[in-house]
């Protein structure tokens, strides 16, 4: 089985989940979204939005493929670019963070680690683009696929909360951090693969 994680462009942005790919809740304000909708535009809006973002600001998606198949993918920006993030209660995102607006796998991906995969892949790039932290607003009250993402799932991915509210709190993720650890596991991991193969060595009839 092969996982690849891409950048969202034009090009793909189709392989999002149907639904996805026509939603605009973080994309426009309540208002330009209802219409949005009255007039059956959404799916052009967020074309609109996608190519606003990556031509000013850079990436603002990954998504991932297992065996060549759209399996999950996530969405960033700086808050500048998310009207939605003013309304919830603890808002604003903080100045040094890109905002996580959501995360989503299809349900027949679930339990593969491709939630964490995509985690990762924004962090790295952010991380390349001098970016400190990710912050995402999390639902305490999560019950089935929705924009907003489970607390209970961001905490599971590293994510600590900053600002608590009964409903929707802010997360955030040091980037640092998560560089730091992955290097650390990364050289823990080449000693080990070292000691192995040289016991192996030691071992072989010569």
């Amino acid at each position: 089985m092969s996982r690849r994680l891409a950048n969202i462009t034009l090009d793909n942005l189709d392989d999002l989940p149907r639904r996805c790919r026509q939603c605009v809740f973080w994309e426009l304000d309540p208002i330009q979204r209802e219409r949005a909708e009255e007039a059956g535009d959404t799916a052009l809006e967020k074309e609109a939005w996608y190519s606003s973002v990556l031509l000013e600001s850079g990436s603002c998606g990954k998504v991932v493929y297992v065996d060549g198949v759209p399996a999950g993918y996530a969405s960033y920006a700086p808050a500048a670019y998310v009207p939605r993030a003013v309304a919830f209660p603890t808002s604003p995102v903080s100045a040094d963070a890109v905002l996580l607006m959501t995360a989503y796998v299809l349900p027949e991906f679930l339990g593969g680690g491709l939630g964490r995969m995509l985690i990762q892949g924004v962090a790295k790039d952010l991380t390349r683009r001098g970016v400190r932290a990710l912050e995402a607003f999390g639902d305490l009250q999560w019950s089935g696929p929705s924009c907003v993402m489970p607390a209970e799932y961001l905490l599971a991915v590293g994510f600590k909360t900053v600002r608590p509210h009964p409903r929707f709190p802010r997360l955030r993720l040091e980037l640092k951090g998560i560089v730091s650890w992955r290097e650390d596991v990364e050289y823990a991991l080449e000693r080990l693969l070292g000691s192995v193969s040289g016991t192996d060595a030691a071992l072989r009839p010569v």
